[in-house]
């Protein structure tokens, strides 16, 4: 497991670097395409390799960051203050994350309130329900 834990310790670092490039760009162009792109494969990378080291708070708060850029991708730009907020924390939650990981070996604690702040605001993921009110 030491060893997988490893490659994810060091892919995912390379996928955050890459992400908060992406995000600083976009602050210059919120319609830059490739940065919206980019931000959603690394949060979808992210996402598949937590959860098949069943680190699932880190799987969770990624799927919901790669559902909000998904809505993102679909509009085309990202338009709002709030969402880039929005995202920076995401990404910063995710260092926290993988941190715990660098430092601990063992799977970080969820974060509900990090993990629902990025729920889509039209209250429906890419693969599921609506959210109830």
């Amino acid at each position: 497991m030491a060893k997988y834990r490893d490659v994810f310790l060091e892919e995912a670092a390379d996928h955050l670097a890459e992400m908060s490039r992406a995000l600083l760009d976009l602050e210059k162009e919120p319609a830059l395409v490739e940065s919206i792109d980019v931000v959603f494969r690394m949060a979808h990378s992210i996402k598949g390799m937590a959860a098949s080291l069943e680190y699932e708070s880190i799987a969770e708060v990624a799927h919901h960051l790669e559902d909000r850029m998904q809505e993102i991708r679909a509009a085309g730009r990202l338009d709002s203050p709030e969402d880039f907020g929005l995202l920076f924390r995401g990404l910063e939650g995710l260092e926290r994350m993988v941190a715990v990981v660098r430092e601990t070996g063992e799977a970080p604690a969820h974060d509900p309130q990090l993990a629902d702040s990025l729920k889509s605001p039209s209250g429906s993921s890419a693969g599921g329900a609506p959210k109830k009110a």
